[in-house]
């Protein structure tokens, strides 16, 4: 017998299986719980008066009074195309100032190659809806 029928010729490794990797730490259920996602209603979208990137927003959240938040989307939207849009919102977000602008909540967006897409509902829902 050869060598080679005896220790044959191990056959080539096969490609791992496509299994997601993560891109941030795991965070568990309960960490993700704390998140206040809402549905908010774009009242009124102004350019930020200090920032060539920002829009100021009033968003009716469902509250008393509009919240003011701070979005780095005018690149990619004109502040006017967006009053009237739904969008979603962390609304349990730690308040902040944004060159100056106080924003109190924080928009969810996607971005990919083709630009930022500002996340929304598919079909009309009342504002301050809990997003699950």
């Amino acid at each position: 017998m050869s060598d080679e029928t005896q220790n044959p010729t191990p056959a080539a490794p096969t490609a791992p299986s496509a299994a997601p990797t993560p891109t941030t730490s795991e965070i568990t259920i309960d960490d993700f719980l704390r998140v206040d996602l809402r549905v908010g209603t774009i009242r009124k979208a102004e350019p930020h008066p200090n920032a060539d990137r920002l829009v100021v927003l009033a968003v009716d959240l469902g509250e008393e009074q509009e919240r003011q938040l701070v979005a780095g989307i005018r690149a990619h939207y004109e502040p006017e195309s967006l009053v009237g849009k739904q969008i979603v919102v962390v609304a349990n977000l730690k308040p902040a100032k944004l060159r100056g602008v106080e924003s109190r909540g924080m928009i969810l967006a996607a971005s990919d190659e083709s630009g930022v897409h500002v996340l929304a509902p598919d079909a009309p829902t009342a504002p301050g809806s809990k997003v699950k």
